[in-house]
């Protein structure tokens, strides 16, 4: 559930399933349907009209517990709970939707309400920054800076908010949960692995402990030093593009997709920095999690995107994007001349300032 759960965790197999009733009052709901999903792919299992401002689904409850999610039509949020042996009930408000005002159930889905509550005010600020980004003029650069700073500031706060939710949460699905939507992709490594091990062994152990397990040993192959893993994907004509024919030369490895409101308020400084670096042994390979093939050439040539392009167009399903754990966008790593990543997403001025080093 990629586009709609905060990001992806793992897929259970159910053993020993038993029926859960997960129920709920919606204040002003009457009339609209709301839709139940599991984490394992983007159909959902099940949905109802409210009626009477009520819903109610019977949900399959295994050995382990399991993250589901409520949908409710036209709102961009889902409402997460974890199966367990008790019913959940919630009760919440069309205006309010996912927050809810009473929950009632497992003490796993408790604290991903107190997640979500716990996130609410971030996910308002994401949506104004979006937007701000929206309105700079790619040529405004002191807009372009001052942005910049406030999404570093963004990303701290939401660290910062995790970490907090996780050390008082220690033994709950919750904070695995959030370890991956919200946080991977803005720790470092050790950083990352060091919160994961603070957390009860029986999250650890349990099937989202054991994916999170999986991601941190992924990490060690692709920290910095070590050679970038090989791949091979066709560019806007078709053709068939390997990373190591580009052995020799540093090369930016930048995924981004022509929907990526960040990644094209990016281009024109990655766009900057191949200007000045492409005769200098300098090249760049862009990697797109588009889905479209239309929109992607249009955004290659709108952007002014030089270097060389590639993509199998199946969105976040990228074949590259799945090997190298790609989760955001934009992301990228710098690959020298023997095929080592020494360098990870920079941005902006950064990269210039890396690469001026590099190729002096």
């Amino acid at each position: 559930m990629k586009q709609i759960l905060l990001l992806a965790a793992a897929v259970l197999v159910f053993a020993g399933v038993n029926a859960q009733q997960v129920s709920g009052i919606v204040r002003g709901g009457n009339g609209k349907t709301i839709y139940l999903f599991d984490d394992q792919d983007n159909n959902p299992d099940d949905s109802v009209v409210i009626k009477n401002e009520q819903f109610s689904f019977r949900v399959k409850s295994g050995k382990e517990p399991a993250v589901y999610a409520l949908i409710l039509r036209d709102v961009n949020y889902p409402m997460l709970f974890v199966t367990g042996n008790e019913p959940v009930q919630f009760t919440t408000s069309v205006a309010t939707y996912p927050i809810a005002t009473s929950v009632k159930g497992n003490a796993n889905t408790l604290a991903m309400q107190e997640y979500q509550k716990a996130f609410e005010p971030l996910i308002k600020q994401a949506q104004e920054l979006n937007n701000e980004a929206k309105q700079i003029n790619p040529e405004d650069e002191p807009g372009k800076n001052a942005f910049r700073k406030k999404a570093e500031t963004f990303s701290r706060e939401v660290v910062n908010t995790g970490k907090q939710f996780i050390t008082s949460h220690p033994k709950s699905i919750a904070s695995i949960w959030l370890m991956m939507n919200e946080l991977r992709s803005r720790l470092e490594p050790e950083e990352f692995r060091q919160l994961f091990e603070s957390l009860d062994k029986s999250v650890q152990e349990s099937p989202y402990g054991q994916s999170v397990t999986a991601y941190v040993k992924s990490l060690k192959a692709n920290v910095l030093n070590v050679a970038a893993d090989d791949f091979s994907q066709e560019d806007t004509k078709g053709n068939p593009v390997k990373l190591s024919s580009f052995r020799g030369k540093y090369v930016l490895v930048d995924f981004w997709a022509s929907w990526c409101g960040p990644c094209r308020q990016e281009n024109p400084n990655v766009v900057k920095a191949y200007n000045r670096f492409k005769d200098k042994n300098f090249t760049i390979l862009g990697v797109s999690l588009d889905d479209n093939r239309d929109r992607w050439l249009r955004a290659i040539s709108q952007d002014g995107l030089a270097w060389t392009q590639v993509s199998d167009l199946r969105g976040w399903g990228n074949e590259v994007a799945v090997q190298y754990g790609v989760q955001s966008i934009p992301t990228n790593f710098l690959v020298d001349p023997a095929g080592k990543i020494i360098a990870r997403n920079l941005r902006g001025e950064e990269l210039e300032a890396k690469l001026e080093q590099l190729l002096k």
